[in-house]
């Protein structure tokens, strides 16, 4: 049977247990279009904030 040798401080337990509240990432939907996208990036078809700001390449 496993039997620990040091105590892990309130600290560390806390650090190995940072990550086991994660949440998903956030999602936003493009006003003029209805795409989705992440927070603060541009959506598939170039728009960003209801604004074209990227030429797709039939234009």
């Amino acid at each position: 049977m496993a039997v620990q040798q040091n105590k892990k401080s309130p600290s560390k337990r806390g650090m190995h247990r940072a990550h086991d509240f994660l949440t998903g990432s956030a999602i936003a939907i493009e006003p003029t279009t209805g795409e989705t996208h992440l927070r603060h990036h541009i959506s598939p078809s170039g728009f960003y904030r209801g604004k074209k700001v990227v030429k797709s390449k039939g234009e």
